[in-house]
């Protein structure tokens, strides 16, 4: 497979969250805004870049019978250096982001690209795997955090932008409901160029 066949399915075909639907609980919780979208998106592809680095290199060395252990493990030592580095060096996101940022070091996404695809390929498709997956990942809580800010919270980046939000959408439902009607008109427009 191409580089940039990889790439594109991490993004677009086989989008974590508009097609896998998976890793749902730090979408739904951290897309209250743009900022922390953006934040838990670049922590997750660090993480799957890393991670799937690391794994790539081991896969020769990692038993079958422990592999799953081997993989939290790697997992987690990203996680928790991106967490340490956001407790240092950006403490008001790192508060913002609670408990699902040490979270990811469980995430199914990760998981899923470790198993599937890390351990099976070589060090740079692992690695594009890793960008691809995450870059899908952090467009589509950019998309759900930005609608969910503007119409919800009626700022933009913390800017007033609508005076009359729409309440709903920052709370738990209105993420449940976003999210559903991005899935949908994912799958349209999909459908839509798969036809072309």
């Amino acid at each position: 497979m191409k580089l940039s066949e990889i790439l594109k399915n991490g993004i677009i075909k086989n989008n974590p969250i508009f097609v896998q639907l998976i890793g749902m609980c730090s979408v739904l919780a951290v897309t209250t805004s743009v900022q922390n979208s953006l934040a838990m998106g670049l922590a997750v592809t660090a993480v799957l870049v890393g991670s799937n680095f690391v794994i790539s290199l081991l896969k020769n060395v990692i038993p079958d019978d422990i592999r799953i252990p081997a993989f939290v493990v790697v997992i987690a030592t990203f996680v928790t250096v991106i967490e340490m580095f956001m407790k240092a060096y950006a403490q008001p996101i790192y508060q913002s982001l609670g408990i699902f940022l040490p979270l990811i070091v469980v995430n199914c996404i990760i998981l899923a690209r470790a198993e599937a695809f890390a351990f099976t390929n070589g060090l740079v498709p692992s690695i594009v795997d890793g960008i691809g997956t995450g870059l899908g990942y952090t467009v589509a809580v950019l998309i759900l955090g930005t609608i969910r800010e503007v119409f919800g919270a009626g700022t933009f980046l913390g800017i007033q932008v609508i005076s009359n939000p729409i309440g709903i959408l920052v709370m738990p439902a209105g993420a449940f409901i976003v999210l559903g009607i991005l899935v949908a008109l994912f799958k349209i427009i999909m459908a839509r160029q798969e036809a072309n």
